[in-house]
């Protein structure tokens, strides 16, 4: 038999191949679409809805659980009482037995009946007390019962239902991390990137005279953040790059004043996610707080005298 040619045997190659891998497999695989950041946002404020309403009924079962145990509790306080009751009317007919029985089953001494009635009486009186003292216990008792067994079956299922908020709330937690992960990678590059890193500089554009690159991380700051107050980029008569139209100052309070707690928990916030990006966006330099970040860490600045010039009411955020 003759040797292959080597055009035959890449043919049969290939046709091997195509064999083994289907073509579809891979085009299924190339086209299979990627969330846009407005699905994955979506997704987030479900899957945020979602945990609530576990920690929620979670939440409620464990009330519920308290509830029942200070039932029990209350019960196991009035079975001691109604033992107590019931051992005292138990002391008094037995008394009352001995004195008849001592004396023949006369009539009990004068001290113990009433003035109207005879031992028979006082002895079926406190037959009849003591037969609803014992019917009182034996509620008790059957109160006790029932609300052990409730407190109980409800620990019970407190448990499972524990184990099963946890194991989704989990799961939930594990969803949201993975999508902000995947909304931080949808963070876009900025422009005039050069090949070994650098970035090329930008002339400033547009009505808001500030860069490109500039203009994105503005917009990427205000899509991912609720911003309290305006934006301040361009502005003329001032050092550093706000006059290049390659800064912008995020404000967290007016009038120089200092921020709210929470305008300051939003300022760190900002302040993080910018140094996160830095490469990513093209950010130079971020000062907050009186500090300044180039990539590698705070360092503190000298006390520029006050609230604004030392960067406590705003986030400034400075590109190459």
């Amino acid at each position: 038999m003759a040797a292959s040619s080597p055009a035959s045997l890449a043919i049969g190659l290939i046709t091997a191949a195509v064999a083994l891998f289907p073509a579809t497999q891979a085009t299924a695989a190339a086209s299979a679409p990627k969330p846009s950041e407005s699905e994955l946002r979506t997704q987030l404020k479900k899957l945020t809805s979602k945990v609530d309403k576990l920690i929620e009924q979670y939440n409620l079962k464990r009330v519920e659980l308290a509830k029942a145990q200070e039932a029990a509790k209350k019960a196991d306080e009035r079975l001691a009482t109604a033992e107590q009751t019931l051992a005292a009317a138990q002391q008094r007919v037995a008394e009352i037995a001995r004195l008849r029985y001592q004396n023949g089953n006369p009539p009990v001494p004068s001290f113990m009946p009433p003035e109207n009635g005879g031992s028979a009486a006082v002895l079926n009186q406190l037959t009849t007390e003591q037969q609803a003292f014992v019917q009182g216990v034996a509620k008790a008792r059957d109160d006790k019962q029932k609300a052990a067994e409730e407190a109980a079956e409800l620990a019970a299922g407190i448990r499972r239902d524990t184990a099963e908020v946890d194991k989704q709330r989990d799961e939930a937690e594990d969803v949201i991390d993975d999508i902000k992960k995947k909304l931080a990678d949808l963070v876009p590059y900025g422009t005039g990137r050069n090949s070994d890193g650098s970035w090329a500089p930008e002339l400033p554009s547009g009505s808001d005279n500030i860069t490109p690159r500039t203009r994105l991380m503005r917009e990427q700051v205000q899509k991912n953040f609720s911003l309290p107050y305006a934006v301040g980029c361009f502005r003329s008569g001032s050092g550093g790059e706000h006059p290049l139209g390659r800064a912008c100052d995020f404000m967290m309070s007016t009038g120089g004043a200092m921020p709210t707690a929470a305008n300051l928990a939003l300022g760190d916030r900002i302040a993080e996610w910018a140094i996160k990006n830095i490469d990513k966006l093209g950010i130079k330099y971020v000062i907050w707080k009186q500090r300044i970040n180039h990539g590698s860490g705070w360092s503190t600045m000298g006390n520029r005298g006050s609230i604004t010039e030392n960067h406590f009411d705003h986030v400034h955020i400075s590109m190459q």
